[in-house]
């Protein structure tokens, strides 16, 4: 897979505009206060240390002096300290996490609506120029919200702990405060020239792994398949050629990571050694108690892990930092896939009439002209064959008029949103009950149980209401239903919806000719016209006209029953 470059500055804006909309957003007065008591929390946790290193600095002053009764004094406010830290802590936890789970919940639905407005969807997997959308969806969603919160919380909290120490730390000695200063700045700048690389190679390891996962899912999902065409080896080498990529990329990672972990670590150990070595001196010659030289080591180990954010969270800012690119890239998509025409054809809608106007189709893969300068208008109530040698054309024609984005010019006008319907040859049924694969959702409330059986029983379905132990029982359909089964359940909800226009692709050929012509007589006793793509003229007694789409691009119309109005356009 060809390594992806990270627009900076663009995954910058787009994570800036993200934060932004949540703020604005219905629920973004609820996250605001959540934010503000999250920093009142963190304020009151910094707080608690400082006082914290107080009262470790006369704990350990009264166990070097043997002072008992000071001792116990500075046990108990220990624990008062420990107690009042830890029900603060948890508490904030808590409110972040509730904080990172509204902010889920608002950003997955945002992207999901514009992932499924205007079949975006579909135009993303036709251009195939962003790979595995669902799961920067669901998983880099979910990612980029906790660290996000997490990172913003952890630079907020350093930046108290900085200012909380920085007054304990020059107290005890300026020299260890400067120390503190130009230690973690030299180790942040270290880290970031030697971990750099993992940006990318991060960006790349995620996007091979949803590549291999993907591989694996494929298998599943078509396994009988694998096994009648004995293309097993195939799968095999695809498998292990993603998994070769995966194994490389990650040990490039490992390499990056075992250089920035000599460095980590080795700073991570001076830590602890540098504060005594400059304060010991002083309690040597006795200018200090020794609880000093205790509370120095925490306040210095304290305020340089906050300044050495970057060092000690790289590993997880590399990840983060790859998660927010891949989210900028499928944000990138969706808006590309939404202003992109696919094809120079036109589509528009109007009321009661499918007319098209100088068509022409092309051949996505040679260009050549598929069928050229179709007009013709068909009226309500109107039946259409469409057939001929050069079945490209018809299936293209079928397409097109469906929404698919197609190479060609010309015009499409075809009834509103739900006033035509596109039954393809192969079927879709989503999961769900019986009753929810049947009853369009505007019909739900007019159409009764005895309806759907009665439905069932004319198509001789009934065995598919015992198969999917009654109407409202969730099932899987390509899994329980034969192929025919769920063509028919399709045409049954077709019927429900009641469309002004139906549009079907080879029905005859899918269905057999004589259901074909009972499922055509079923459309036009529920008046809904239709349109058949067909290989044959079987059904042409059925139809006012036939459209035949010869193999040069040309076509001709023939009325079957001159009585109808429905003639090419002039």
């Amino acid at each position: 897979m060809e390594q992806q470059k990270i627009p900076l500055k663009t995954t910058l804006s787009r994570f800036a505009h993200a934060i932004g909309h949540f703020a604005a957003s219905e629920v973004g007065w609820k996250a605001k206060l959540m934010f503000v008591a999250l920093v009142g929390l963190l304020g009151g946790v910094n707080g608690l240390n400082v006082l914290n290193s107080y009262v470790g600095r006369n704990f350990m002053t009264a166990i070097t002096q043997r002072d008992n009764e000071e001792f116990i004094r500075q046990a108990l406010f220990y624990v008062g300290v420990f107690a009042g830290s830890t029900v603060v802590a948890v508490i904030a936890r808590f409110a972040e996490e509730r904080l990172a789970l509204l902010w889920r919940e608002f950003v997955t639905r945002r992207a999901i609506g514009f992932y499924l407005a205007d079949a975006t969807y579909y135009r993303l997997d036709a251009s195939s120029e962003l790979a595995n959308p669902d799961q920067r969806i669901a998983e880099d969603l979910r990612t980029f919200t906790v660290m996000t919160l997490s990172f913003v919380l952890m630079g907020l909290n350093s930046s108290f702990t900085v200012i909380a120490f920085s007054g304990v730390l020059w107290s005890i000695s300026p020299l260890l405060f400067i120390v503190a200063v130009s230690y973690a700045a030299c180790g942040s700048y270290l880290t970031i020239v030697l971990g750099r690389p993992l940006v990318n190679l991060n960006y790349n390891q995620l996007d091979k792994e949803a590549s291999f996962r993907f591989g694996l899912i494929h298998i599943r999902e078509n396994a009988e398949a694998i096994m009648l065409t004995g293309s097993q080896e195939r799968q095999k080498s695809r498998l292990q050629e993603q998994l070769n990529e995966l194994i490389a990329n990650f040990r490039v990672i490992t390499a990056v990571n075992r250089n920035v972990g000599f460095f980590t670590t080795g700073y991570g150990w001076l830590i602890q050694i540098i504060p005594i070595l400059i304060i010991a001196p002083a309690f040597m010659r006795g200018d200090i108690a020794f609880g000093v030289v205790t509370q120095s080591a925490m306040a210095f180990s304290t305020m340089v892990a906050a300044f050495s954010l970057i060092i000690t969270q790289f590993q997880s800012l590399s990840n983060f930092a790859a998660v927010v690119a891949r989210l900028s890239s499928l944000m990138s998509a969706i808006e590309h896939a939404q202003v992109r025409v696919g094809g120079s054809v036109e589509i528009g809608e109007t009321e009661g009439r499918l007319d098209f106007d100088r068509l022409t189709l092309l051949s996505p893969h040679t260009g050549e002209i598929l069928l050229k300068d179709l007009s013709i208008s068909i009226a309500p109530g109107s039946n259409v064959l469409v057939t001929g040698p050069n079945e490209a054309a018809r299936t293209t024609l079928f397409r097109a008029t469906g929404g698919v984005s197609v190479a060609g010019s010309g015009h499409i006008l075809r009834p509103r949103s739900g006033n035509i319907l596109f039954l393809a040859q192969q079927p879709y049924l989503p999961p769900g009950t019986l009753r929810e694969a049947l009853v369009p959702p505007s019909r739900e409330s007019e159409t009764g149980d005895e309806r759907l059986r009665e439905m069932l029983h004319d198509l001789d379905l009934d065995h598919v209401l015992a198969r999917a132990g009654g109407l409202d029982t969730p099932q899987d359909w390509e899994s329980l239903l034969s192929l025919d089964d769920r063509r028919l359940l399709v045409f049954v909800y077709t019927l429900l919806a009641a469309p002004q226009f139906a549009f079907l692709d080879r029905i005859d050929s899918t269905l057999g000719s004589d259901r074909a012509r009972r499922c055509l007589g079923l459309l036009s006793r529920n008046s809904i016209a239709y349109l058949v793509n067909s290989e044959t003229k079987a059904v042409a007694d059925l139809c006012e006209a036939v459209l035949e789409c010869a193999e040069d691009g040309s076509w001709t119309w023939v009325e079957t029953r001159p009585d109808v109005q429905l003639t090419p356009q002039s």
